[in-house]
């Protein structure tokens, strides 16, 4: 939905995501809170294997950053291999979700703002050798030292909502 607003007597547009307007990706079915729990487990079984590749390891990303190994571009490669395989087959074949429902995909349109964010994104990775995947998963290697990480991340959110409006999107 095109929203157009005066901010400080100044006509700004942006996007908001509408519920009506919406990609028709989120489920309409009302589910119990427990039937959340699934989704604790598979983030758990997620953060071992994050573990276990050692792609949470901050020498293992700075050695990326350093193209000192291929380590961490290899596991980044078959991640986006294996996104473009599924995006393909869900595509061709007409999968739908565990609840019956269609999947879409909707194009995102492009924007200098991105390029901003990203490389801003690959500061704070390199700077702290860690992207929000993996942070609860470290946290529970015991690196305590990564609750400053997530806690400036949640700060960080919050000065994007607070400036969202004047940023290049």
């Amino acid at each position: 939905m095109q929203i157009i607003e005066k901010i400080n007597g100044k006509e700004t547009d942006f996007e908001v995501p509408a519920f009506e307007n919406s990609n028709g990706n989120e489920s309409q079915q009302q589910q119990p809170w427990w039937h959340n729990l699934k989704y604790l487990a598979v983030g758990m079984i997620f953060g071992i294997v994050f573990v276990k590749a050692e792609i949470i390891s901050w020498y293992r990303i700075q050695e990326m950053f350093r193209l000192q190994s291929f380590h961490m571009y290899g596991v980044i490669g078959t991640a986006v291999v294996v996104g473009i395989i599924s995006v393909w087959l869900i595509k061709r074949s007409g999968i739908k979700t565990i609840h019956g429902e269609p999947i879409t995909f909707t194009k995102k349109k492009f924007s200098k703002g991105q390029v901003y964010g990203g490389l801003l994104f690959g500061l704070g990775w390199a700077l702290t050798g860690a992207c929000p995947g993996p942070l609860f998963a470290q946290i529970g290697t015991g690196a305590l030292a990564v609750t400053l990480v997530v806690l400036s991340a949640i700060a960080g959110t919050w000065v994007y909502g607070y400036f969202r409006e004047r940023l290049p999107h």
